[in-house]
């Protein structure tokens, strides 16, 4: 990494940080996004913005929290930038074996989060899979924990009533 006028300890501290963090902030932006692709440059613009006040940032109880926040800022902001985006093609060929089953569910999970509306998305994605409480969820999302609350719920209302998601269960139910 480069130093940009700090310390040789503060750049390797931000350098640990990078690499503790940066595979779990992938994935968040992953679950987020719907995209490898915007996943990878959303991480990237979060940690540069990080860099940018890591003097500032590295002294805060919880980094981690400061960085997530960061991250949804960063994929919203994006968001906001794209005109369309077309999440594209079949996914990969589905595994024979014990885990094939397993791989059909979660495909199929995976399919309905990226329907929801991404501020629900990002509810589900930081309380269910970031295992955040509802106040750290609204802290990070920048709204009242009864927003969270209500986002979860129509989420949650949503996945319920998807027809891919129903039709995936009982076939999988049938002996």
């Amino acid at each position: 990494m480069f130093s940009g006028g700090r310390s040789a300890a503060s750049a390797q501290d931000f350098d640990a940080f990078v690499a503790a963090r940066s595979p779990a902030l992938r994935r968040l932006a992953v679950l987020l996004t719907g995209d490898n692709g915007h996943a990878e440059d959303a991480v990237q613009s979060a940690l540069l913005a990080a860099w940018r006040r890591w003097d500032r940032i590295s002294r805060l109880d919880n980094v981690d929290a400061y960085v997530r926040t960061v991250l949804l800022n960063t994929v919203r902001s994006a968001r906001r930038r794209r005109t369309a985006e077309v999440f594209g093609g079949d996914p990969p060929e589905v595994p024979v074996g014990d885990r094939a089953d397993t791989v059909v569910d979660r495909d199929a999970m995976w399919r309905a989060l990226r329907r929801l509306p991404p501020k629900q998305r990002a509810v589900i994605v930081l309380r269910y899979y970031e295992d955040l409480t509802e106040a750290q969820t609204a802290a990070a999302l920048g709204c009242h924990v009864g927003t969270v609350k209500r986002y979860t719920s129509r989420a949650f209302d949503t996945l319920r009533a998807d027809a891919q998601l129903v039709t995936t269960s009982r076939t999988e139910a049938r002996p």
